[in-house]
């Protein structure tokens, strides 16, 4: 597992990590629905291609859980794998997921909007990120 939460003042706090930008960013996301529900129960059976532009790391961080949170939203679609590619502040991106069935899928905590309150991404042994988002 490549995240966990940490207690925040009426939000949750999520720290992330991979070995790459990209596997972080997965975690990132992988962290947003596991606070939703189990992301182990979610089948990957539909996919959803994502493309986006930031103009720094953390905008792009920012923009992605956005637009995850967005196909939630509109479209009541949970997650549980993704594949990113990053180059030079554009994202690449296949999520894959189903619709939420509340037969099957643990309803938690909904995940509102991202936030960039306490976020940071920091590079060394490995890539470390971290941000709060608004339940």
């Amino acid at each position: 597992m490549g995240f966990e939460f940490f207690d925040h003042t009426a939000d949750i706090g999520i720290h992330a990590w991979g070995d790459t930008l990209e596997e972080a960013f997965v975690n990132s996301a992988l962290a947003v629905f596991e606070v939703m529900t189990d992301t182990s129960k979610i089948q990957p059976i539909i996919s959803i291609d994502i493309e986006l532009d930031g103009y720094d790391l953390e905008n792009l961080l920012y923009k992605w859980i956005e637009s995850l949170l967005y196909y939630y939203d509109t479209e009541i679609l949970v997650f549980s794998k993704f594949h990113v590619e990053i180059k030079n502040l554009h994202l690449k991106a296949k999520a894959f997921g189903e619709k939420f069935d509340g037969r099957r899928h643990e309803s938690r905590t909904v995940v509102k909007a991202m936030t960039y309150h306490e976020m940071s991404i920091k590079f060394g042994k490995r890539v470390d990120i971290t941000f709060v988002v608004d339940i």
